[in-house]
């Protein structure tokens, strides 16, 4: 059984579909209104459909990129109706996402060769961190993974609890210190024990606090430096997870997190209570880093790895 099919089965996709309708809902209310009465697509149209893109949280950089698009369409087309406009859509936001992703879908590869594989966690407090970690924990380990978490976010109590609670549910070891630790102290034990039990993935949780870049920076350096002691080449992955459901907000977070270190890979979380499913959109495009997960549920197989397809066909269906 092929990766593709396995991860999309018929109830992934539903799960998908479900987690993406109330986003894909008021997307469509917007555009119904948009296009209503109009046979054309047409200066005006166009003007409606950045309006509907960028209230959809898609983002302004984005939309001009898609309306650009839109209109090469137009002019090489010479006529296309509003009822096109949504095939439209579909095709060139696919082709947006294909110059970001490679391939259909971007799980995150574990290479055989680079044992134990280092992931290190990075997000604010709230976004679902902790959850994301816990649900990759359970991925990895029905993969037949060997799994060691690292509770190296040390300033709140909660964020140590709420890794214990996962990796008791998972059934894998976590390495932890009491609240207020040095964290790079955490990670450093954590690599150490991956090690000598021959572990093929670490999950490194680390604090989420932006209140100050240059703090933030320097613990996040300073973790990647004593983790470097064990494992020279450690993080091999750093994983930064978004809150779906705060749209521009995510935007913000992306760009102070991409600033105080070097962000691999992207996870989108909370897309099912929000109508703001735009957002990994616009975040996929600008930052030119890979989302390789999306968060549709609360369901331990609702974090899905990202397939831009299925993602594009969900939102327009």
């Amino acid at each position: 059984m092929s990766l593709f099919k396995k991860i999309f089965s018929k109830e992934k996709k539903e799960n998908l579909d479900k987690g993406l309708e109330k986003s894909k809902t008021s997307f469509f209310d917007k555009m119904s209104k948009a296009v209503a009465g109009k046979s054309k697509v047409d200066d005006e149209v166009l003007d409606d459909l950045e309006e509907v893109l960028v209230s959809s949280d898609v983002g302004v950089k984005t939309t001009v990129k898609i309306i650009n698009r839109i209109e090469e369409r137009v002019a090489r087309d010479k006529y296309l109706g509003t009822d096109e406009l949504n095939k439209i859509l579909r095709e060139e936001i696919a082709a947006l996402l294909s110059e970001t992703e490679k391939g259909e879908y971007a799980e995150l590869d574990i290479p055989e060769d680079k044992r134990p594989y280092v992931i290190m966690v990075v997000g604010v407090n709230g976004v679902g961190k902790t959850t994301t970690i816990g649900k990759l924990a359970h991925q990895f380990k029905s993969q037949g993974k060997k799994v060691v978490l690292g509770a190296a976010d040390t300033f709140r109590a909660a964020a140590i609890d709420q890794l214990q609670i996962w990796a008791d549910r998972t059934d894998v070891p976590i390495i932890k210190q009491k609240m207020g630790s040095d964290p790079a102290s955490v990670a450093f034990d954590t690599i150490q024990h991956a090690v000598k039990m021959d572990a093929d993935v670490v999950l490194i949780d680390t604090a989420g606090r932006l209140h100050n870049k240059v703090n933030l920076m320097n613990e996040l350096s300073k973790v990647k430096r004593v983790m470097q002691k064990t494992v020279a080449e450690a993080p091999h992955e750093v994983l930064l997870v978004l809150d779906g459901s705060t749209g521009q907000n995510a935007f913000e977070q992306a760009k102070q997190f991409t600033a105080a270190t070097e962000v691999t890979s992207l996870a989108v979380t909370k897309l099912d209570g929000t109508a703001k499913g735009g957002v990994v959109i616009g975040i996929s495009d600008q930052f030119q880093i890979p989302v390789k997960y999306i968060g549709v549920g609360e369901g331990v197989e609702d974090l899905q790895v990202f397939n831009k397809y299925e993602f594009v066909d969900s939102f327009f269906k």
